[in-house]
């Protein structure tokens, strides 16, 4: 055999010895993420999280690999906690989740995930902005239109008592009609963007989901809100406070509806037709 066939019989033979190996790794890696599964199934999720990190190192290109990874990471999230070691967490899995959006922008499970984690951490405007990619990715999403009217309402009601408990007042929830206008007109200045969005979305999720008793039961906490901004305007603050009993009566007839229906079936956990952990 001359030099170049001994060469390329060489190359040959490390060529099918890279693929030989890149394979056994991808098996390995597919076993260490079937490991992962199985520990995130059973609530185990530092355990899942190694299972997973293997799994990626292994074989970085491994199909839900990341999101499966960022999904445990999210677990050890504690929601409202602001320490170091809660916040490094929670910026790990919302890097994951970028990493997969970074290949795939339109993944909706990594969008709203890390709309999630925000809200978790106390970042209101951050959860709304990402549960609005959501929806233009998925207009008709009815849990991301019910979150952004969540943290609408969040943010209103913060400024509220902020406004209201250092004047000398409670909030009564029925359009703060015995307050000083000059107090009652700083709310409406913060509020008025607040509520107007907040009615937008969470009336988007209850078309898109008509037995949504939650974003109804929202919609009367947002009307009360209203009857804030509309201080002045008896016949508005008495529009405002109707509608907002209008959909109280509304979300429970709708909740006692909906326990109806689960009482009738099997109940359980299910997971999506991706194969997204939950």
């Amino acid at each position: 055999m001359n030099r170049t066939a001994r060469i390329t019989a060489l190359a040959v033979a490390l060529a099918g010895m890279v693929f030989s190996m890149s394979g056994c790794a991808r098996l390995a890696a597919r076993d260490q993420l079937n490991k992962g599964v199985e520990s995130y199934k059973s609530g185990k999720y530092e355990e899942a999280i190694g299972h997973f990190q293997k799994a990626t190192e292994l074989d970085p290109s491994l199909p839900m690999a990341k999101s499966y990874l960022a999904t445990a990471l999210s677990q050890n999230i504690v929601p409202g906690l602001d320490t170091a070691e809660n916040l490094k967490t929670a910026q790990q899995a919302i890097s994951i989740f970028q990493d997969v959006l970074a290949k795939d922008p339109t993944d909706v499970n990594s969008l709203k995930q890390i709309a999630g984690i925000y809200f978790n951490i106390k970042k209101l405007n951050d959860a709304k902005e990402w549960q609005k990619k959501v929806l233009a990715v998925d207009p008709k999403d009815p849990e991301a239109a019910y979150t952004v009217g969540v943290v609408d309402w969040t943010l209103a009601h913060e400024n509220v008592l902020k406004t209201l408990v250092p004047a000398g007042f409670n909030d009564d929830g029925q359009g703060n009609t015995k307050v000083p206008k000059k107090i009652m007109d700083v709310i409406k200045q913060e509020n008025a963007p607040l509520v107007e969005e907040a009615l937008q979305y969470l009336n988007q999720a209850v078309a898109n989901r008509p037995n949504y008793d939650d974003a109804m039961a929202y919609l009367n906490l947002v009307y009360r809100r209203k009857a804030d901004v509309d201080f002045g305007d008896t016949s508005a603050v008495k529009a405002d406070l109707a509608a907002a009993d209008d959909w109280r009566t509304k979300a429970m007839g709708t909740r006692k509806a909906n326990e109806a229906k689960k009482d009738k079936g099997p109940g359980g956990i299910t997971m999506d037709s991706s194969g997204n952990l939950k």
